[in-house]
């Protein structure tokens, strides 16, 4: 039994409580059915889920309900990443009267496993929210003890094959967390800086002298060069002398490099190797010199200066004035506008800094990465991203992996008394003894999740679900993540199947990446905190209720494309949901059976219509679906559910069942109405399941539509002379319901009418419908027509002459009617003269000239229209 209305916060909460203790998201690795797995991109255990978690979640469990629908073994496998950065600043935030070096490494780790167990409850309670079909049997987390013997496993075997090591290289540092961090944690924003223009060598313009620029003068400290271009005449006479640094006193060299672009400013540059990438490089080629001038919180250290101690950004400042007071800034302070870097966890900028860390060699993983694309073992949706896939793969720098945080795995390498590295894997025994110490250092987060794919099934043991699930079918997430996640994942998954000796095409991590776009708001812009344009889902499905959030998604979400959401798009949705429920529940009223279907020689035209017509639908939607366009596939059903079957065959279906449902059409209808709706529940579930399992429950009396099958097109050949008469009917209705409503009248109201023509267009059989719709009665006696229309249908005219007395004011029509043609008559006067003109259909774009075409074709009809309904008012 239905409620009166859908409200969807009295039972989603049932309703998935029951999907799990049924075992229906619990995916059997000994099951004989194909199989297809997904596993969860880890939000942070820290976190709750935003729009993009939301969009994320929506599709994979869309994409893994109807895997199970058609009859797959489904492993949809949940987790939460410990996102070390993150977490550990969250709990030191929380630390009252005391600092975690005050508590010591240990105790305070002890603190951020209590912190997660309480925080990834959020996580699972918003997934639970919004339906996630995920096997909680099977949940992982990126520090439990099966992922860190992964961890452990890979990097021993990275190590001992060289592609890990030790070396000082330039990173991102974060000054306020002390730490490395990743290139994905870092944005870069326009700032309001300042270029300062300042002099090396002599004051006096007749000796040796160079004038550089810069946007951060305090780095000039760390300077060990002044750089030209080889060709430059101006500078030719300095390159291999030195000049005296300003405020150290050292000699500098100028050297000659073909990375100086002469064209720009004077030509020659600074170079401060430990502390710019550029000039790192540069360093390394000419052998220069490389003093870090600033320690871990960012201060001016080593310079022996009286800058020492101070902060960067205060060292800018004193800097340039100290160089003003020498009289080295030669031309006036100017603002400049220009990008940089800044931390995504602390908002600060980063700082390029020379720091001791760990490395992944990653030009022979990013290689096979590359070629498992090209070579179509892992196909990326939308092609058009593949570009960006090889441009990251194919010139990929090695990647930091070391962190300077607590919380995290820790690198698994032991330092001896007499410089000795040792690499300790899961099952080996830490060297111990006077003088060993383990690296204090933490793996980066995404070296753990570059595992995920495999390590959650059990890897490196060859688990039942490694050899069942693996490899995964489809990795679903946004296309800004391509490279820093994906590329990691399938870089460790190639490497680790060669070494497990996997065939190639089981080596990927994934068959499919499905990148969908990123979250917009109503005006184009992109979704952020910083913004405050965010959505939250969990207030979203409040008001709305989770299957109108999901669908709005869904709606959306094509590969590559970013989508824009606001209110009123989750509000359409849940008019949607209120369609569906109220459909059904009409059907239900009705007596609509899911019984099978009778003969289609039994059928009517009506029937036989949207009978093929959701032929029709059901295969444009696997398809849609197979490539993965999981708006269009939405959009799709959306129309054919409101357009067709709500706006149409549910009306079309009333007149055929007859007010008691006496007509002799009436039994047959009822099994046709149920077969719709049974079927439109089965294909709107995986993004709507709360409302159609409701719905599909109380129709078919069955356990529910979780575990239902997917419904199919027949293949079978469609009757095209029932499409025929519905279009033409179809047509007939709207001119009908146009004109009344041009008159004014109400819906409800019936006008008597006689029709003729009918016979000839062949609408006999479909004339109580007709009727019924276009709200008509019979003509009676005394019939007396005082409007007319033509409308003309696909084998012939059908004249509809209405008694319209007492009810159309004439003179106000004709008025009215007369503004319409004279702006049809405009209309054709204006696209009849651009198409007229030689220089204009020459020059155009042919799909401008197409519309034009199309505008003086509407118009035409337009004036077909009018004048046809000016001639039926009569002269009156």
């Amino acid at each position: 039994m239905l409620p009166a209305a859908w409200e969807p916060g009295a039972v989603e909460s049932e309703l998935y409580q029951r999907w799990v203790d049924a075992g229906w998201f619990t995916a059997d690795a000994t099951s004989s059915k194909p199989s297809f797995s997904i596993v969860l991109p880890p939000p942070n255990v820290t976190g709750s889920l935003h729009l993009g978690h939301a969009l994320d979640h929506t599709l994979m469990d869309a994409m893994t309900r109807r895997k199970r629908m058609q009859g797959y073994e489904v492993l949809w496998l949940p987790g939460t990443d410990h996102a070390g950065i993150a977490t550990q600043a969250v709990v030191e935030k929380r630390l009252e009267g005391t600092t975690r070096q005050e508590l010591g490494r240990e105790a305070f780790v002890e603190k951020v496993w209590d912190w997660t167990k309480i925080s990834g409850d959020t996580v699972r309670g918003q997934m639970r929210r919004l339906g996630d079909g995920v096997d909680w049997s099977r949940e992982r987390f990126t520090l439990d003890d099966g992922l860190s013997r992964g961890v452990q496993t890979i990097f021993q075997r990275l190590f001992d094959a060289g592609l890990v090591y030790r070396a000082e290289r330039l990173v991102n540092w974060s000054p306020a967390l002390q730490s490395a961090i990743s290139d994905i944690e870092v944005s870069f924003r326009d700032v309001e800086g300042e270029l300062v223009s300042l002099r090396y060598g002599s004051l006096d313009d007749t000796e040796p002298h160079v004038v550089v620029a810069t946007t951060r003068v305090e780095t000039m400290l760390g300077d060990t060069a002044v750089a030209v271009h080889p060709d430059d005449e101006r500078y030719a006479h300095l390159v291999g002398t030195t000049l005296e640094h300003p405020l150290t006193g050292r000699r500098i060299p100028v050297i000659a490099d073909d990375y100086v672009d002469p064209e720009f400013g004077t030509g020659a540059v600074k170079i401060t190797p430990a502390h710019d990438p550029n000039d790192f490089e540069m360093g390394r080629r000419h052998g220069l010199e490389m003093p870090s001038i600033m320690d871990v919180e960012g201060r001016i250290t080593g310079t022996g200066t009286e800058f020492d101690g101070m902060d960067r950004s205060v060292a800018r400042v004193a800097v340039r004035e100290a160089l003003a007071a020498q009289g080295r800034v030669v031309k006036e302070v100017r603002p400049y506008l220009h990008s940089v870097g800044h931390s995504e966890r602390t908002g600060e900028p980063i700082e390029p800094r020379l720091s001791l860390q760990w490395f992944v060699a990653t030009e022979t993983l990013a290689k096979a990465a590359g070629d498992a694309v090209r070579d179509g073992r892992t196909t990326i949706h939308p092609k058009s991203q593949e570009p960006r896939w090889f441009a990251w793969v194919d010139n990929m720098h090695d990647w930091c992996i070391s962190r300077q945080l607590w919380w995290g795995h820790r690198i698994p390498i032991w330092y001896g008394p007499d410089g000795e590295t040792v690499c300790v894997g899961p099952d080996d025994v830490p060297p111990s003894g006077e003088g060993w110490h383990q690296d204090p250092d933490v793996l980066d987060t995404w070296f753990s999740s570059g595992q995920w794919p495999f390590a959650t099934l059990g890897w490196p043991e060859q688990t039942p679900e490694l050899a069942r699930f693996y490899p995964t079918d489809v990795l679903v997430t946004g296309y800004d993540i391509l490279f820093f996640w994906v590329a990691r994942m399938m870089m460790f998954g190639l490497y680790v199947a060669e070494a497990d000796g996997r065939a190639p095409v089981d080596a990927v991590p994934f068959t499919d990446v499905f990148l969908h776009g990123l979250l917009r708001d109503g005006e184009g812009r992109k979704m952020s905190k910083s913004r405050g344009n965010g959505i939250d889902p969990i207030e979203w499905m409040d008001t709305f209720g989770a299957d109108a959030v999901r669908f709005t998604l869904a709606r959306g979400a094509n590969p590559g494309a970013d989508l824009s959401v606001g209110d009123e798009h989750a509000q359409a949705s849940r008019n949607f949901v209120t369609k569906l429920f109220n459909a059904t529940k009409l059907g239900l009223m009705n007596g609509a059976e899911v019984d099978g279907l009778p003969d289609r020689a039994d059928l009517t035209d009506v029937d036989r219509w949207v009978l093929d017509r959701l032929d029709v639908v059901l295969a444009e939607n696997d398809a849609l679906l197979d490539r993965f366009e999981i708006g269009k596939a939405s959009e799709l059903v959306f129309h054919f559910a409101w357009d067709e079957v709500f706006d149409w065959y549910l009306e079309l279906a009333k007149v055929q069942l007859g007010r008691e449902g006496d007509e002799p059409t009436a039994p047959a209808t009822r099994a046709v109405l149920g077969h719709v709706l049974d079927v439109l529940l089965r294909l709107l579930h995986p993004t709507m399941p709360f409302v159609t399992e409701t719905l599909w429950t109380a129709l078919t009396g069955r356990e529910s539509v979780v575990v239902a099958s997917w419904p199919t097109h027949s293949g079978a050949s469609a009757d095209t002379v029932a499409a025929r008469r519905v279009a033409d009917l179809q047509r007939l209705v709207t001119e009908v319901r146009r004109f009344r409503a041009d008159q004014g009248l109400r819906p409800t109201q019936k006008v008597a009418a006689r029709l003729t023509g009918l016979s000839g267009a062949d609408l006999d059989p479909v004339a109580a419908q007709l009727l019924s719709l276009a709200r008509l009665d019979e003509p009676g006696e005394g019939f007396a027509a005082t409007a007319s229309i033509e409308v003309r249908l696909s084998r012939a005219t059908v004249q509809v002459e209405l008694d319209t007395s007492g009810t159309v004011d004439l003179a106000a029509e004709r008025r009215r009617l007369d503004k319409e043609l004279a702006a049809a008559e405009k209309e054709l006067a204006t696209t009849t003269g651009k198409l007229g003109s030689a220089a204009f259909v020459g020059k155009a774009p042919d799909d401008v000239v197409a519309k034009i075409r199309a505008r003086q074709s509407l118009a035409t009809e337009e004036i077909e229209r009018v004048t046809a309904r000016l001639a039926g008012l009569g002269q009156g």
